[in-house]
């Protein structure tokens, strides 16, 4: 798997813990869990830019969150 994938996984896994923390057992999840879902999306983010560009992985990560988040 390239390391653009494994970073797309990445992305996606967030994503989903995200969406348990606001979906699953708890019915409204903390906002400091929130923000660092985001904040390790971004992280990722920031090591996508470094291989394909800023904007190509900006693409990659709102693409990753859109199909997860629904």
């Amino acid at each position: 798997m390239s390391e653009v994938a494994l970073l797309r996984r990445q992305i996606e896994l967030e994503c989903e813990a995200m969406k348990q923390a606001m979906e699953g057992f708890r019915v409204t999840a903390s906002h400091d869990i929130i923000q660092h879902q985001y904040d390790s999306i971004g992280g990722i983010q920031e090591q996508l830019a470094a291989i394909v560009g800023e904007q190509e992985a900006a693409m990659i990560a709102v693409e990753t969150y859109i199909q997860t988040m629904g």
